[in-house]
């Protein structure tokens, strides 16, 4: 994809009969004289400059860059999935400087009456598509509409891989009641909106006029211009607690709070990164358009060259959920913990089923130059 900027260039030099070739030197016109073509191209430009100049509120402009995404080598928690390096270009962007709040979903939805996957009566039909063939049907008693909440441990577990020891599907549980039925968002306008599958976070998008980060541009607007680092702010775990919203202590059992918070922080109760953006580390893991593959990273190195604007694999691929139609998430959440995932370092990366929802899953949106101008 060109940027506009290089669209309108373009458009300049084949708007008076190729007139970048040998003209002969001429008086610039006043707008006024322009033809009609000419003047479209000037007042869009100065749009243009004005859009980045000038962001719409909760926006900031990524410039276009390249990077190496993926985790660097001095990165030793990093897992296979994500290596090896691999060099990435994109064009420029605009993204929400925080994640999208409870506040901002809670128009949409007042607005649009929409309800979340988490809300709706569970459709066994399609939930079996995505399950081994012969999968028993769970009682009805079960089958109702939840999502996933967080409960901690009562005593060290000797085995990190089961996750469904901290894992607890809740009926009654969505963005309105983030812990479950009994509990709410009051005076919690400005935490993230959890709870969000894709089809949720896509659902806004196209209310809001924006559309979901593929998981490149999420990486290289995280890293904020720091091409070699573990984490947005350097390489120093130190202060991992003055910038992201994590787990501190023995995960699951204690969290000793050096962050100040137990689950979802404020939006912006942490210094941003260099491009302006807040909670690029912890707080929610975050929805991006790719498709999980594990494979996929190595995919694209192995091609030797450089990728523009890459949206991912063509298909998911995971061999621990086969089933399911995974689409990557990024960040971390206030549940990473250095004892489990350190999912706050930056090229951290995890799969997350279409249709799946739980209290640590957010989002936040992009717009392009066309999309803004298409309004």
């Amino acid at each position: 994809m060109k940027t506009i900027k290089h669209v309108f260039i373009i458009a300049i030099c084949f708007s008076t009969t190729l007139g970048c070739k040998n003209e002969p030197k001429t008086e610039s016109k006043s707008n006024l004289e322009l033809t009609i073509p000419e003047r479209e191209v000037v007042i869009s430009q100065k749009i243009l400059d004005s859009l980045i100049s000038n962001p719409p509120e909760g926006l900031v402009w990524i410039p276009r860059g390249t990077f190496m995404q993926g985790a660097v080598s001095h990165d030793k928690m990093a897992m296979q999935h994500e290596k090896p390096q691999h060099q990435v270009t994109v064009d420029g962007f605009f993204m929400d400087i925080t994640e999208v709040t409870n506040a901002q979903f809670s128009e949409f939805v007042n607005e649009t009456g929409y309800i979340t996957v988490a809300e709706r009566e569970i459709d066994w039909e399609e939930m079996k598509k995505q399950l081994p063939e012969g999968t028993p049907k769970p009682p009805d008693s079960i089958m109702q509409p939840g999502s996933l909440i967080f409960k901690k441990a009562k005593e060290s577990l000797p085995n990190l891989y089961d996750f469904s020891q901290w894992w607890k599907w809740k009926i009654g549980a969505n963005w309105r009641h983030p812990n479950g039925p009994e509990s709410d968002i009051n005076g919690k306008d400005n935490h993230p909106v959890v709870h969000i599958t894709y089809a949720d976070a896509q659902a806004y998008c196209k209310w809001a006029g924006r559309r979901l980060p593929t998981e490149a541009e999420w990486e290289y607007s995280a890293r904020g211009g720091k091409g070699n680092t573990i984490f947005f702010w350097g390489d120093t775990q130190d202060v991992l607690s003055q910038n992201a919203n994590s787990w501190e202590g023995e995960f699951p059992v204690n969290n000793t709070l050096e962050d100040g918070f137990e689950r979802t922080a404020p939006v912006k109760s942490y210094p941003p990164n260099a491009f302006g953006l807040y909670d690029m580390a912890g707080n929610v893991w975050e929805i991006t358009t790719d498709y999980y593959n594990l494979n996929y990273y190595s995919e694209l190195a192995s091609k030797n060259e450089t990728s523009i604007n890459p949206k991912g694999a063509n298909n998911p691929y995971n061999p621990n959920n086969p089933y399911s139609q995974e689409r990557v998430i990024k960040g971390g959440s206030f549940l990473c913990s250095d004892s489990y995932c350190a999912s706050y370092r930056v090229s951290s990366r995890m799969g997350n089923a279409k249709d799946s929802s739980a209290e640590h899953i957010g989002f936040r949106t992009v717009v392009t130059l066309e999309m803004l101008l298409r309004k």
